[in-house]
């Protein structure tokens, strides 16, 4: 009862707690990491019986102080050394925690706890428990001589193990949650073991370095890691705020390798480790995954075929011109009008039309060579597109802006070109060639988002449907008709404008920025 009463032992009592518990918290953290090489099963349990182990040390020890304070007498010398009992406990856990630690930490580094398979060989309970055992051991005997030295009355020594431990196996449980859940917890947390072990091994051989130090530094690299897992959580949050669709494609891109790396490899003075390093895919196909995986997001008006490219047939042409169109047309399917393409009367196949020009000596405005045409607006997505287009069989699809004025049309064709790329009719060149130099030469209808892809770099394709072609992309910047010789620079590349016909872009050459981050020709304000 005077103990109940007595402030003094009560102070004693709270201090001896806290010291206890920050004593522990190394025993604690060994414990988690241990705990995860058992089957899941097993883990509460070793939790459990390492810590009702080190209780139950440690109210072994104080129940026998006399005897404990004879671990600090010298036993033997060598040379200017002497070890007592108490130095060679401290000095072989010191040795067996930075063998523990450097091996678990080699581990994680290497990688080789990640390795997959369908039965994961985990770790012999006994073994499990028995390396509990011996560092309960060295822990305890450290914990047991703070209680020794700091407060007189055993009383109050063991109802401060007891609440340390009950604390700790309270909060056993949430740190093992923890500690599995983060990676770098777990490096930090074998960092401070390995600093935990030289102090004990420092100690063993009679060098005193201050648990203050120790745990100021502990201290410390906690704080750094809780500031960087909530910088990992907002970072986590604001990617959450972004669309799946565009997330799982950065993902799935990032995988199959970026082209930065491969123009890098001329400047390795190592060709065989710039092999190493490179993509297991080649360009071509990380392209073609990018155009699939960009399909959903773009518009008809992306991917279509201009209204200035299409080809049709114009029932007022006299039937000769009519027929020489027909012959010399590489397209199988054409649009046939009255006078313009805003007048479309329908969509007729070139071998059937031109029989019924043969035989009628002209084009019927009405009958089976000709089919109802299919009007698509140009701001409907692609995926909807290829939907109309498979059950059009094989027609294609006329594509009209908001006031039903015809902007181009779309084919199966068009689709396949946005995903692998261009290919050129027998009457057209390639809208993209490549240059001796290293450059290309790009007409300015080509696809904005091909020209992105294969520059393999971001922000040229515009977020609202803007401009779908180079032409486009180059007004956008300058928001004027450019002057032959005029460049804009983007993201290290520079585009050159070396085509005009006065209204429109014909053809841009695409380099390497010059040094400097200046045009070739400086841009007119």
């Amino acid at each position: 009862m005077e103990l109940l009463t007595d402030p003094a032992a009560w102070a004693g009592l709270l201090t001896l707690v806290v010291l206890e518990i920050v004593l522990g918290i190394d025993n604690l953290i060994f414990i988690a990491i241990l705990a995860e090489k058992l089957p899941p099963h097993q883990r509460d349990r070793a939790r459990v019986i390492g810590l009702s182990l080190a209780l139950v040390m440690r109210l072994g020890l104080l129940s026998v102080v006399s005897w404990l304070v004879t671990l600090t007498q010298p036993l033997f010398a060598l040379g200017p050394l002497s070890f007592s009992g108490r130095d060679l406990i401290l000095l072989l856990g010191g040795l067996f925690l930075l063998f523990k630690a450097t091996s678990e930490l080699h581990e994680r580094l290497e990688g080789v706890e990640h390795r997959a398979s369908a039965n994961p060989a985990y770790a012999g309970f006994g073994l499990v428990v028995a390396q509990i055992v011996v560092l309960d051991a060295v822990f305890s005997l450290d914990a047991v001589i703070t209680a020794v030295g700091m407060v007189n009355d055993l009383p109050v020594m063991m109802a401060a193990v007891v609440i340390s431990i009950g604390v700790m196996l309270l909060a056993a449980k949430p740190l093992t949650r923890f500690v599995n859940a983060h990676p770098t917890v777990v490096v930090l947390c074998l960092s401070f073991l390995l600093m935990i072990g030289l102090t004990l091994v420092a100690e063993g051989f009679g060098f005193h370095l201050p648990k203050g130090y120790l745990y100021a530094a502990i201290g410390f690299s906690i704080g750094i890691e809780m500031l960087n897992q909530l910088a990992r959580r907002n970072q986590a949050r604001q990617q959450a705020l972004r669309p799946l669709r565009e997330r799982t494609a950065e993902s799935v891109l990032r995988l199959l390798g970026g082209g930065r790396r491969l123009q890098a490899m001329d400047s390795q003075p190592d060709a065989q480790a710039a092999l190493a390093d490179a993509p297991a895919f080649a360009p071509e196909e990380r392209r073609m995954v990018s155009g699939v995986l960009s399909l959903a997001e773009r518009s008809v008006r992306s991917i279509m075929t201009p209204r200035a490219d299409v080809s049709w047939v114009d029932l007022e042409e006299a039937p000769d011109a009519v027929r020489e169109r027909l012959l010399g047309s590489p397209h199988s399917l054409l649009p046939v009008c009255r006078g313009s393409l805003d007048a479309v009367v329908g969509v007729g196949r070139a071998t059937e039309l031109l029989a019924v020009l043969v035989a009628q000596g002209r084009i019927a405005q009405e009958g089976d060579h000709l089919r109802t045409p299919i009007h698509l607006p140009e701001s409907a997505g692609v995926t909807h597109a290829i939907d109309v287009l498979r059950q059009a069989k094989g027609q294609l699809v006329l594509v009209n802006d908001e006031y039903g004025t015809l902007t181009g049309l779309l084919t199966p064709f068009d689709v396949l070109e946005a995903i692998a790329g261009e290919f050129p009719d027998e009457d057209e060149s390639a809208e993209i060639e490549a240059l001796p130099d290293g450059g290309w030469r790009v007409a300015g209808t080509a696809d904005i988002h091909q020209v992105q892809r294969l520059l393999e770099t971001d922000g040229l394709v515009s977020e609202d449907d803007s401009h779908t072609s180079v032409a486009g992309y180059v007004l956008a910047q300058l928001g004027r008709m450019p002057a032959v010789g005029e460049a804009v620079l983007h993201d290290g590349w520079q585009l050159q404008v070396v085509a005009v016909d006065g209204k429109r872009i014909l053809t841009v050459q695409i380099h390497p920025a010059p040094a400097g981050g200046e045009p070739a020709v400086p841009v007119q304000a």
